[in-house]
């Protein structure tokens, strides 16, 4: 990998803390969309561990999920990283359009 997640366009930042949060932030990105964007999306999440892998879990399967149900592709690339000293943060971006950007 020869960039950061942090350098992708962002086209939405959540900050998400508690998996509620995290089930409305993964509706919103699966109607907005994947395809045809040039940006992706970053959520935000607590550094606590447990309360962080349980979002990051519902984030990326709920993605997974709400994609196929849409018969839309699948196909996106996301990272998970020590955004700062109170985040983690997953940025998700569909695997075209991080083609397209020359990543």
């Amino acid at each position: 990998m020869d960039f950061h997640p942090k350098d992708l366009p962002i086209s939405k930042t959540y900050d998400v803390k508690n998996e509620n949060e995290a089930v409305q932030a993964v509706e919103d990105m699966v109607n907005t969309g994947f395809k045809n964007k040039k940006s992706g999306y970053k959520v935000l999440m607590p550094k606590e561990t447990k309360i962080a892998k349980r979002i990051g879990y519902t984030v990326t399967t709920g993605v997974t999920k709400g994609l196929r149900d849409k018969n839309e592709a699948r196909d996106v690339k996301y990272w998970t990283y020590h955004h700062n000293e109170d985040h983690f943060a997953i940025v998700l971006i569909d695997n075209s359009t991080l083609t397209e950007l020359g990543f």
